[in-house]
């Protein structure tokens, strides 16, 4: 019986660790967009939102993501690439907002609003939900379909909770390096000092990197998901361009390939994540215009 029971659970942790494997670019990818949401908070609740962040992955996780794309994989796997769609240009639009605010545009009547706790985690919870999604559903497609239900379900909550802990432990540990070096800095041993005093100079520098990438990710997932599942629903002619561009220079290597299909998404992305931006600007507007009207 316990034999029987090990070899269980040694072919989940299997299939999950093959599985997890396709999903390192999302979740590299989650990892770098998170931190800018603590950024402006005291160090005292640094720790406490990236905790209420990671509370929130594991339920989209757990009680959303997971049941929901094992019920739509069932019954109705044609809704699946919509969903997908809709939140790739959600993170297009996340990704695009952020590159006008570099240019000095403002999304927020008050600039408080983005040092709003609840805020704050909200936007991250609500981030996170739509790139769990991505990462649950590559697992989803890379474990065996003959694997059985429940031990499918095994393996999305092993690599679901292995993802949440590794990005979460990974942000927690950028928000506070910051407290590390400061504590070296004011240590007895001057070569200490210095390092503890390198490391506390260079972190706005650090964090401003992480922000960028964190965009550009959010851009490039956004621009990927939306052009690969248009392709699979009904309209193909994105996807077409991507893979006459990177056919073109397949002989350059692998590596170069990468970086043209991820440049060519994020600035998909970005071109869609402008045009809902200006979408929203202009019904935003055209709402308060109306709203003194409609209260006379």
């Amino acid at each position: 019986m316990s034999v029987g029971l090990l070899a269980v659970v040694d072919d989940i942790l299997t299939a999950a660790l093959k599985a997890s494997a396709k999903t390192a670019g999302v979740v590299i990818d989650d990892a770098a967009v998170t931190p800018q949401y603590v950024q402006g908070l005291s160090p005292a609740r640094e720790l406490h939102v990236v905790w209420r962040i990671a509370l929130g992955s594991l339920f989209n996780k757990f009680i959303i993501i997971i049941p929901l794309a094992l019920l739509l994989s069932a019954f109705a796997p044609w809704v699946l690439p919509y969903l997908l769609i809709i939140g790739g240009t959600y993170l297009c639009f996340e990704g695009a907002e952020k590159v006008t605010e570099w240019f000095g545009a403002h999304h927020t009547a008050d600039d408080t609003d983005k040092r709003d706790e609840k805020k704050l985690i909200f936007g991250a919870i609500r981030t996170d939900l739509i790139l769990s999604t991505e990462i649950m559903l590559i697992a989803l497609a890379g474990l065996d379909p003959d694997f059985g239900i429940w031990m499918t379900l095994a393996a999305l909550v092993v690599i679901g909770l292995g993802m949440t802990v590794l990005v979460y432990g990974t942000v927690a540990l950028l928000v506070k390096i910051d407290d590390v070096g400061l504590a070296l800095s004011e240590n007895a041993a001057q070569r200490v000092r210095r390092i503890g005093t390198s490391i506390v100079q260079a972190m706005p520098t650090v964090f401003r990197v992480i922000g960028i990438i964190g965009t550009v990710a959010m851009l490039w997932v956004g621009g990927h998901l939306v052009i690969a599942n248009l392709a699979d629903t009904f309209w193909h002619a994105p996807y077409d361009v991507l893979h006459a561009v990177t056919n073109a220079i397949e002989s350059a290597g692998p590596i170069v390939v990468w970086v043209t299909d991820t440049a060519l998404s994020a600035v998909f992305g970005l071109i869609l994540g402008l045009v809902i931006v200006a979408i929203v600007l202009a019904a935003s507007r055209l709402l308060k215009r109306k709203r003194p009207a409609g209260m006379a």
